[in-house]
Parts: C-alpha cells; structure tokens; sequence
C-alpha cells in the first residue's frame, strides 16, 4: 500500500485482533465497536473515533449495525501531503479523540460522496484526513486521565467467570464487566490483561470457544444452534473462530468423535 485507502464499512460481530504496518483513523457516522489498543479500550461511536499508530496491536468487535470510516495511511504517504509532518505526529501514540457534532457530519457527508462518487476516493480521503488534524490543532488532545483503583479493590475472576457464562448469548460489553468490579472501562481493561494476560474480549471471546467445544462433543445440537447459545451471529463465524482457536473446524471434531 502506497496510497491513502479509505473505505465505508459495517464492522461486524466477529472479534477481530492483528497488526497492521500502516497508521489507522476510525470513525463511525452510526452505530458502535469495541475497539482497544495494547490494553487500552473504549468505544468507538459517532462522538468518539481513534488513531492506531503502525505496528499496534488491536482488536475489535462492532455492533453489526455501524457505518464506520476506516483510513489507512502509510507512513511514506505523509510527506506529500500538506502539513505532512505535523500530521505524523498524532500517531505517535493511540490516541481515542472526542468527535464533535460538525466532524460527525462531515464524514457522514463524505462517506455518502465516497458511495457516489469512488473516483474521487484519493480526494476524499486526504479531506477528512485534513479535517482531522485541524480538529485536533484547534482542540489539542489532552491527555487520556488515568483512575487509580483502591488498594481494596480486586478483580474477581470467578465472578466474573459466573456472569459471562450466564450472557455468553448475549452481546457482552467490556463496560458492563467493568461496572460489575467498580471500575472504568480503560482501568478495567489494563488490570484485566495483567491478570489474566488477555483483553477482556478475547477472554470472552475464548471462553465461549471453550463452551461451545463442550457442546459439539457432548450434545446433539446443530452447529448453528451451539452458534447462537454461545453468542455468535451465524454458523459461518462460527465455525471460522472454532477452527483458528482449536485448529479443527467443529463439524470435522465432532465426525472424529
């Protein structure tokens, strides 16, 4: 890649974690996804958007129902462009930024130009790219507060372990697990992965894996139906987590028992 490579997308259920060696804007227009970065997670909606430096590790889930702007920008792009070099200086660290109404309603704007009008897909991405930055100029990020957590207060796996077992159908929100240990979200997420050395959403992500292999081996249910109990979409998504987690997709184990 050796371009700006901007796309309007819906990101999806499935929890999705990599690396990339390019810088990354997301914005949403509509609808939410459970993004972190290295540890640090919130939610990205159409008030709230972020910047993923290259070489990060991500993950993320979405709702289903976003419309959500991803920016790919790489590195060598950056001195071509106007205010190039101030611009590589927001990534260089994540960062989660506050979007105002007015932003919100430019990418809206632009995401429905990019549908109508994909040759002017390099234009556009270098406007809301410049959008961004004069935001940000004109607003500078403060710094990301941190919350000490009281000397008392403990992660309790076991309870936690209880009540994501009782909502593995359900759609389960690193907020909600946060809110049952009296903790913020980003400080929840940080001491999480130092217990347990997961984020939350992989953990969740595995231990529905872990139920659901119970189930291919031991029930007589379809796989579509073990699909929903533990909390995924459709067969498809399914099946593809089981197979990348156990390295055998799920209706191979289960012919092999």
């Amino acid at each position: 890649m050796t371009f700006l490579d901007l796309r309007a997308t819906t990101l999806e259920h499935e929890h999705v974690a990599h690396v990339h060696d390019h810088h990354q804007l997301i914005l949403a227009t509509s609808g939410a996804t459970e993004l972190s970065i290295e540890g640090s997670g919130e939610r990205i909606t159409g008030s709230r958007g972020c910047l993923i430096p290259s070489a990060r590790y991500h993950e993320y889930r979405g709702d289903g129902r976003n419309r959500t702007f991803v920016l790919d920008i790489p590195a060598e792009t950056l001195p071509t462009l106007r205010d190039g070099d101030a611009i590589e200086r927001l990534f260089d660290r994540p960062r989660f930024f506050g979007v105002p109404s007015r932003l919100n309603r430019l990418a809206d704007s632009l995401m429905q130009q990019l549908t109508l009008c994909p040759e002017l897909h390099s234009e556009i991405a270098a406007l809301l790219l410049r959008a961004l930055y004069l935001h940000l100029e004109s607003q500078p990020l403060a710094e990301e507060a941190t919350q000490a957590a009281a000397p008392s207060a403990r992660l309790d796996l076991a309870r936690l372990d209880a009540w994501i077992d009782r909502h593995l159908a359900d759609e389960i929100r690193v907020e909600r697990l946060a809110a049952l240990c009296a903790l913020s979200a980003g400080h929840f997420h940080a001491r999480f992965r130092e217990l347990t050395g997961l984020t939350p959403l992989a953990y969740v992500q595995r231990r529905r894996l872990e139920h659901a292999r119970t189930l291919v081996n031991h029930s007589d249910l379809s796989l579509g139906h073990i699909a929903s109990l533990v909390g995924f979409r459709d067969q498809g998504s399914f099946s593809r987590a089981y197979r990348r987690h156990f390295e055998v997709a799920p209706s191979r184990e289960r012919r092999r028992d």
